[in-house]
């Protein structure tokens, strides 16, 4: 079973302080979408809002054809996964999975197929006499939840449930979700600060800053096409290099973009009328900023930092004014602090940010 969510003109405050501003969203049935942002931005306690652990100051919520937001939680059709996991200490696997059907009179027979069922999806049928204490983090993670899955709802909440995961087993516990979602189906909302969460789950991500929406967008849409300056220098890793500008000049979609540190760039875009240099930056990514072979010329940069991760290697250098810039080379650069490398930048993938922070891309983008 899955359903929509419509989130319409939802704000929250507490007395005077204003958490979210008018939020409109509206979830597809069977997609998984995640809420990402920074600490702080809304995220969870718009879910929370979803889910009735925290009341709507204005706006509706619906799931399905049902608006819900002057619902109880139990009678809401959601069920949430928590960063903490709650597990009951005392009960088994089995007791904790089946608890909240108990709670509301469901037969025995059903309990019991309803909890078999979910072990065997979740791979965790021979944990099902088990206690908590004698369960790994993420074999928790997995009661959890499993517990969610018994009661069969229209959409399913998880708020950072892999946060307490080390490094290795939330790589494991991110491609089990994935497949999860792919076997049941359901609707999914996802609240996570990690970008890799939020690229390698998403069917479409909600990034959230100053108590609104920034960007809705598939994973690659977000990262190639930015809405704004937060978003290019929140989602990617390393952030997407800024440059000032100092002048754009030109006719029609060739543009000359003069800056200090880069020199004179020509790239073709479609600008505004309004657009002027003045707080305007150049954004480009890392791996757009190739380092040339010993001998040829470009824009040089002195490299202070040489970051080697294997398949790839990060450069972090500054420019000949000062400006700060990260290139990407291959893992089998001889680069070294200290040096000076000769650089070249893919103009097609150039993107401006207006002194508003409101993103222009070129148009071989």
């Amino acid at each position: 079973m899955s359903a929509t969510i419509e989130i319409t003109n939802v704000s929250k405050r507490y007395g005077a302080l204003s958490v979210l501003d008018d939020i409109s969203l509206s979830v597809k049935a069977g997609e998984f979408v995640v809420f990402l942002g920074p600490s702080g931005c809304g995220k969870s306690t718009l879910l929370r809002m979803i889910a009735g652990l925290e009341d709507v100051t204005a706006g509706t919520i619906s799931v399905g054809d049902q608006r819900v937001d002057t619902l109880p939680p139990g009678k809401r059709g959601v069920a949430m996964v928590f960063q903490s996991y709650a597990l009951y200490p005392h009960m088994t696997v089995a007791q904790n999975m089946s608890f909240g059907l108990e709670n509301i009179g469901l037969p025995k027979g059903e309990i019991e197929g309803r909890v078999q069922q979910a072990a065997a999806t979740l791979e965790i049928a021979h944990l099902l006499d088990r206690k908590p204490a004698k369960l790994s983090g993420g074999q928790r993670q997995r009661v959890a939840i499993g517990r969610a899955i018994v009661k069969e709802p229209k959409a399913f909440l998880f708020d950072e449930p892999l946060s307490n995961l080390d490094a290795a087993l939330r790589g494991r516990t991110r491609l089990e979700l994935a497949q999860l979602h792919a076997r049941l189906g359901s609707t999914m909302i996802f609240v996570t600060h990690d970008q890799v969460e939020a690229m390698t789950l998403a069917d479409r991500i909600v990034i959230m800053h100053n108590r609104g929406i920034e960007q809705v967008g598939t994973p690659m849409e977000i990262y190639r096409r930015p809405a704004s300056r937060f978003v290019a220098g929140f989602v990617g890793s390393p952030a997407m290099n800024f440059v000032p500008l100092k002048s754009v000049t030109g006719n029609g979609r060739t543009l000359t973009i003069g800056t200090d540190g880069l020199g004179d760039i020509s790239a073709a875009f479609q600008l505004p009328s309004s657009f002027t240099p003045e707080g305007a930056s150049l954004g480009i990514r890392a791996e757009d900023v190739s380092v040339l072979p010993d001998g040829q010329g470009g824009i040089a940069l002195k490299a202070e930092v040489v970051e080697r991760l294997g398949d790839r290697t990060l450069i972090y250098g500054h420019l000949a004014d000062g400006t700060k810039l990260t290139a990407e080379t291959d893992g089998r650069s001889e680069a070294r602090g200290g040096d000076t490398l000769q650089l070249v930048l893919d103009t097609t993938a150039i993107h401006l940010f207006d002194a508003a922070g409101i993103a222009h891309h070129s148009e071989g983008e």
